[in-house]
């Protein structure tokens, strides 16, 4: 399966972010999951009636981030997004469970048949804010083999955000995007250097002319500046479409639906 077969040849794709509240067992869990599950079907109702081509769903709430993921978040995690892929049973649905925790996305992914994970750390070392981060492509692919889940797609970041990049400061974007490529990712990611910041143009144009995969931006994306970014093959939206434009306020409807006014016409 290509990113095509999912979003067909429209471009660039918009994919909404549902960033789903603190699960229990976290510093901030507040909710239980009956309500957890709620509020995250809400906002992919949101996403659906406003036109998007796809959401993310993400525990980005469960600060601060470990590479110890329990039993618990893959539990609740799953629960949560086989409800929203009942309330969205056609739309292109993804998961990410931070920190790192790729195979676990991939169970979950399988479990509650969705289509595609946002996979960190997928080629190269770097250092997260988590700590020292490593490569997993090897592994992860045999492992998507392994439980039958090969027609998950996995998205990967390349010299990711909230991380320190010294380690191979050596080592171009341009070639990292050409390792991740080799290693049969589906599609890479490039962000800016924070949730919410803005990705380089520029470093979109070199990695979109040197790879023959889809180049998807993953932070930074607005109203504003969307004209900058028409080439890339998706923009992952969380931050922009929340209430004042933070990631951890509720989502904003009139946000999301004056986006997607805009972004329909540029599309034309």
């Amino acid at each position: 399966m290509r990113f095509s077969d999912l979003f067909g040849r429209l471009k660039p794709v918009v994919i909404g972010m549902v960033h789903v509240n603190a699960l229990p067992g976290t510093p901030l869990s507040c909710m239980k999951m009956p309500q957890i599950i709620e509020e995250a079907s809400k906002e992919a109702s949101i996403y659906q009636d406003a036109g998007v081509d796809g959401v993310i769903i993400e525990n980005m709430h469960d600060v601060p981030y470990s590479f110890s993921v329990g039993p618990e978040v893959c539990a609740c995690m799953t629960a949560v997004c086989a409800a929203v892929r009942k309330v969205c049973p056609t739309l292109p649905l993804g998961v990410q469970i931070l920190s790192s925790a790729n195979q676990q996305a991939l169970a979950i992914a399988l479990a509650s048949g969705l289509d595609f994970i946002r996979a960190e750390g997928f080629v190269y070392s770097h250092v997260a804010d988590e700590g020292l981060l490593n490569a997993c492509a090897g592994d992860l692919l045999r492992y998507r083999r392994q439980i039958g889940a090969e027609h998950v797609q996995i998205f990967t970041d390349i010299k990711k955000k909230h991380s320190a990049h010294a380690l191979t400061s050596d080592v171009s974007i341009e070639e990292t995007a050409h390792a991740a490529e080799f290693f049969l990712s589906d599609a890479l990611i490039i962000t800016g250097t924070a949730t919410g910041m803005e990705a380089d143009i520029r470093e979109l144009r070199e990695v979109s002319q040197s790879v023959r995969i889809p180049v998807v931006i993953g932070s930074g994306v607005t109203y504003d500046n969307v004209e900058c970014y028409l080439g890339a093959s998706g923009l992952i939206i969380g931050s922009h479409f929340k209430e004042g434009g933070h990631w951890a306020n509720a989502l904003d409807p009139r946000r999301v639906e004056r986006f997607m006014v805009k972004i329909n016409e540029l599309r034309k």
